[in-house]
């Protein structure tokens, strides 16, 4: 029999009354009631409750007053049942307890707790990940890293039963410009080169596609030298690799449809959209929602007003797009909701946030009023189907700031008017992403999604069409404002690729420079192929209800890249300098 224990301490029941058992685990609480101490045991199952009666002579050896809270202790004795006034309802074995016999202490905690465990997740998150082998323990943070687990065990599991094919690529890799800065790693044996850490399989699984694999997945470590955001770790994260031949936007789309609706449906009681999931186009979303990530829990929609104020004579939307957002009921709101609202929209950036109301009777009110006639206020209410009680908010700004601050105004809207349904999960596909745009600083022509993408319409598109009229065929699936994943069908064509980077200001020689491996294999028969990579952290956090990224990694960084706990990034010797040639430059 194993010495430590036979039972986990979530595993007891009425069944086992009676029975003598061994539990070993870490004391939670100590409730010394005078003659009787009552320890409740910790581990990964669960909490089971000790009675210690001070008259045990078999205990004398272990002295109880000594043992302190997240001490290892190793109990044997009987299972008993509970008194009624003292069942627990709260914890699985809250109607048994264990009648101590014999106590071992395996390892005694002697340091002073910086927290306590059970309230580990309202201390400062320094504290927390300095000691993060502590918070570990505490259930609300261990059941996150559980669920974790049991999520990625899913996804492998429904990968392999739709025919994919689990691989593993590279962690050391080249240096490729994908967007974000590159972890580099000094070669000892190769004085002046460097490795990359990958900022994802991209090219390898698509030399897997070249190489005549059909389907690959992979739980991808990525690592980019990124800020850190909520959503967003610093160093690494893990995605849902995934890549098809012979496949079409479509293909990819409903297997990413299949795959999420299963896991969010599995892991949640709250409602998940069903496949199909909405096909929202780029410029659609943007329009409509103000982003391209939009929360469609959220059932306020953005109107293009623009035309409506053409002949308007009132000077603030003269001359720039204007948007109109209908909240219902909201003319029933304080004054207080006004100001409100006045008060966010000036912190992002806008002049000022005009609104008319629909008043009981049918009639406007408002200071924009004024300026229309009748004719257009009753156009106004017919258009956009105004209602009594009805608020009409008016956002116009330039045309590359107007969607975004709708799109923020009509979030601020959905919550403040309590609009935005808590209960659900709401996916949507954005798709039709346009291949290129313009530099804001130097106004040249750049990608502006993954270079790799095929242009929709192909080599054709490429050449007879204004580049900022062609798009691509890429993707995003979005999930309660939360982007989850990006995806393209792939350029695996080595004449439509030397065009398109053309376009964007790369010759061949770039391509060949930068790419060798990808370009190369693609002059040797490449399948068409397409594929994508949802985030796993971020389907963790929505699943687990968290709001930051870091309460579902097991070992996280801070937000400013530092790991607390193992000290990192830490210097290094001068011979480990030398050994991989490199000499530090003094910080001016």
């Amino acid at each position: 029999m194993n010495q430590y224990r036979t039972h986990t301490c979530g595993a007891l029941r009425e069944d086992h009354v009676g029975q003598t058992v061994k539990l070993s685990g870490w004391v939670d609480t100590i409730r010394d009631h005078g003659g009787v101490t009552f320890f409740d045991l910790r581990d990964q199952y669960g909490i089971t409750q000790i009675v210690i009666h001070d008259e045990n002579s078999q205990l004398k050896q272990c002295d109880v007053k000594q043992i302190s809270k997240e001490s290892v202790i190793t109990v044997s004795g009987s299972v008993k049942k509970r008194d009624a006034e003292t069942v627990n309802p709260k914890i699985e074995t809250g109607t048994v307890e264990v009648h101590s016999e014999t106590i071992i202490v395996q390892s005694k905690a002697v340091r002073a707790l910086p927290f306590e465990i059970s309230e580990s997740k309202n201390t400062r998150e320094e504290v927390r990940l300095r000691h993060r082998f502590l918070d570990l323990r505490n259930p609300a943070v261990r059941d996150n890293i559980l669920l974790r687990a049991q999520i990625i065990t899913f996804l492998r599991e429904k990968m392999q039963k739709l025919g994919f094919t689990e691989f593993q690529t590279p962690i050391l890799t080249s240096s490729s410009p994908e967007g974000a800065r590159d972890y580099l790693v000094p070669s000892r044996k190769h004085h002046g080169k460097f490795y990359a850490l990958p900022q994802a399989p991209q090219i390898f699984k698509q030399l897997l596609m070249v190489s005549g694999f059909d389907r690959y997945f992979q739980i991808a470590p990525c690592f980019r030298d990124e800020d850190s955001r909520a959503d967003r770790s610093p160093g690494e994260f893990y995605q849902l690799d995934f890549e098809m031949s012979f496949a079409e936007q479509e293909d990819v789309l409903k297997t990413a449809e299949a795959v999420l609706f299963a896991v969010f449906k599995n892991f949640s009681k709250k409602t998940a959209s069903p496949a199909p999931f909405r096909r929202i186009p780029y410029a659609q979303s943007m329009l409509k929602y103000g982003t391209d990530k939009p929360d469609l829990r959220n059932p306020l929609v953005i109107e293009d007003l623009t035309k409506f104020f053409a002949d308007v004579d009132f000077a603030p939307f003269k001359n720039i797009p204007v948007r109109g957002i209908t909240a219902p009921g909201a003319a029933l709101q304080s004054k207080s909701f006004f100001e409100k609202m006045l008060a966010y929209a000036t912190e992002i950036g806008m002049k000022g946030l005009g609104y008319i109301s629909v008043l009981e009777d049918g009639s406007l009110k408002g200071p924009i009023v004024k300026f229309l006639s009748e004719e257009k206020q009753n156009t106004l209410r017919k258009n956009l189907s105004l209602k009594n009680n009805d608020t009409l908010f008016f956002i116009a700004d330039a045309p590359k700031f107007v969607d975004n601050l709708a799109g923020q105004i009509r979030t601020a809207l959905g919550t403040q008017l309590n609009l935005t349904k808590k209960d659900s999960f709401e996916f949507c596909f954005i798709v039709d992403f346009p291949m290129f745009g313009t530099n804001e600083e130097t106004g040249a022509i750049e990608f502006t999604h993954n270079p790799f993408s095929m242009p929709q319409g192909g080599l054709e598109a490429l050449q007879t069409k204004s580049p900022l009229d062609i798009l691509a065929w890429q993707y995003d699936i979005v999930c309660n404002g939360v982007e989850l994943s990006s995806g393209a069908v792939r350029n695996h064509l080595p004449e439509v690729m030397v065009k398109a980077f053309e376009i964007a200001g790369y010759s061949q020689a770039d391509i060949e420079n930068k790419f060798p491996a990808l370009f190369n294999a693609f002059h040797y028969g490449a399948p068409p192929h397409a594929g994508m990579a949802p985030g796993i952290d971020r389907i963790v956090m929505l699943l687990a209800e968290e709001e930051n990224i870091r309460e579902v990694t097991a070992f996280p960084m801070n937000s400013n890249a530092q790991d607390l706990l193992m000290e990192a990034p830490c210097e290094v010797t001068e011979q480990q300098l030398r050994d991989v040639h490199i000499r530090l430059r003094q910080k001016n």
